[in-house]
């Protein structure tokens, strides 16, 4: 079953003899429960890519749908509820709220739209992440590899449709590295979570289902590694 699908998708910045062209007609489709690794050098347009799959920037033509609906066929107001729900994003840096706790980061999906907790599913959550004693602290009173573990715990907990992450060791050690990619390989494969993981590190990418190699905004090779 595919659950994203990626159509002719193209971002240009600037017009005229200024016009930077970021991605150029991308197409390609992804499997619920696949771990895509997405690599390319600095300025190939992965990043670009992410964005647009993320719904945070519009690309100029094209199409991105996430478990069958076209996203950039819904307006602001929609675009940014239905990202909450069903796109969990990691970023190099983290992005928690610095005056919110541990527990605030991580459930701030679900009260922004107003729901209850499943607590059950809280509770599992943070035991896999091993953050039942930092549930009070701040982001500040916590390690990078913490920090980076509230962010998987925050993109997880509305059982998004992808899940979508940005160089998510860059910022890290090698221990806290190859920790991090551990649990997002086991959400991956205990939970049937659809990873895809932007990279330049080839250990990371040969770990994933799949590799795809982004150069010049378009896409170089795409390649099975575990079938």
């Amino acid at each position: 079953m595919e659950i994203l699908k990626i159509e002719n998708l193209s971002k240009v910045y600037g017009k005229g003899e200024t016009a930077v062209t970021a991605l150029d007609n991308v197409s390609f489709s992804v499997k619920k429960g696949e771990f895509v690794a997405i690599i390319g050098p600095s300025g190939s347009g992965k990043s670009t890519l992410l964005h647009m799959l993320g719904g945070v920037d519009r690309p100029t033509s094209g199409k991105v749908l996430v478990d069958n609906t076209d996203i950039y066929n819904l307006n602001e107001t929609q675009l940014a509820i239905f990202r909450r729900r069903q796109i969990g994003l990691i970023y190099q840096f983290y992005n928690l709220i610095p005056v919110l706790t541990v527990e605030e980061n991580i459930t701030l999906p679900i009260l922004l739209d107003e729901h209850k907790v499943d607590q059950k599913q809280f509770d599992d959550i943070v035991k896999i992440l091993n953050l039942h004693s930092r549930l009070n602290h701040l982001p500040n009173q916590l390690s990078g590899g913490q920090q980076q573990r509230v962010s998987i715990g925050r993109a997880l907990i509305s059982n998004p449709a992808i899940m979508l992450a940005d160089e998510p060791t860059g910022n890290l050690d090698s221990k806290n590295s190859g920790e991090i990619i551990d649990l997002l390989k086991m959400f991956n494969k205990t939970f049937n979570q659809t990873l895809l993981v932007i990279t330049h590190d080839e250990r990371i990418a040969l770990q994933a289902d799949r590799v795809i190699v982004i150069e010049d905004g378009r896409i170089a090779k795409d390649e099975v590694i575990r079938p």
